[in-house]
């Protein structure tokens, strides 16, 4: 498995992430990188079924925050990003036929239509800075590895068309800091905020900690305790489930990297 320093792109403004994006030059997970600036999970779907998701997402918040909803059509955004190209400056995208992933993509604009919606929805990754500030580890961008995703056997509210199982995210956290990771994710809903169960993995349906269905496999470490977070990767295991015609999302854990600040999204 490549091991990537994304903390290496820390630093760089998110218009400068999206342009290496747009330009190929980096198409692998954006955990770590831009610190401080909020990260975005995509959803790309027809207008007819874009009622129907919404209501979904307004019934999931915890796993669907949305912070933008895109013109009918367009590929640009007007609130959490300027000059960007949904289409572009996501570094991979997965496309679902019928349920079916038939598909990932570098660049989508090939396969856009003029009836598409963009659903951004908050994600995790926007949180861990202000967990690395707060001393809390996160394994995964130590070991240079995409974020633990596993489905689970909870079930989502469903609404219209829509309907599944939930997916979270994990990250080993040491017993005596576990408080702490609560606080500081609590306080950012709109990226999913507080856990949605610390401890045994079996009790939401994980049979095998070490064998996620999305992203890689981490070390928990003597004195951890695996954390369980919603993850935007949600609406994946639902379009599985409902077996959609199309649709058009991010790969898990390569995200759309905003313009919004993560303080600006704390209650």
């Amino acid at each position: 498995m490549e091991v990537i320093n994304n903390l290496q792109y820390a630093s760089y403004t998110p218009p400068e992430i999206r342009k290496l994006i747009r330009d190929r030059k980096i198409n692998w997970n954006t955990s770590g990188m831009c610190a401080g600036f909020a990260q975005a999970n995509l959803v790309v779907l027809p207008k007819a079924e874009a009622y129907d998701f919404l209501l979904f997402a307004q019934r999931n918040p915890k796993s669907c925050p949305i912070l933008e909803v895109s013109d009918i059509g367009s590929r640009g955004l007007k609130y959490i990003a300027q000059n960007a190209d949904i289409a572009k400056d996501v570094p991979r995208y997965r496309i679902y036929i019928k349920g079916v992933l038939d598909s990932e993509q570098e660049d989508v604009s090939k396969f856009w239509r003029s009836d598409l919606v963009s659903f951004l929805i908050g994600c995790s990754f926007s949180f861990e800075s202000a967990l690395l500030e707060a001393n809390v580890p996160v394994r995964h961008i130590e070991e240079g590895r995409n974020v633990p995703m596993y489905i689970t056997n909870i079930d989502c509210v469903p609404a219209g068309v829509f309907s599944g199982k939930m997916v979270v995210s994990m990250r080993p956290i040491p017993y005596n800091q576990v408080i702490r990771a609560v606080t500081v994710t609590a306080s950012m809903p709109r990226v999913h905020g507080s856990p949605i169960h610390i401890g045994n993995p079996d009790a939401i349906g994980i049979k095998d900690i070490n064998n996620p269905e999305f992203g890689d496999s981490v070390t928990i470490k003597d004195g951890e305790v695996p954390v369980f977070w919603c993850c935007g990767v949600t609406p994946q295991s639902v379009v599985m489930n409902s077996k959609t015609d199309f649709v058009i999302t991010h790969a898990p854990g390569h995200m759309f990297i905003t313009d919004i600040k993560n303080i600006d999204l704390k209650d």
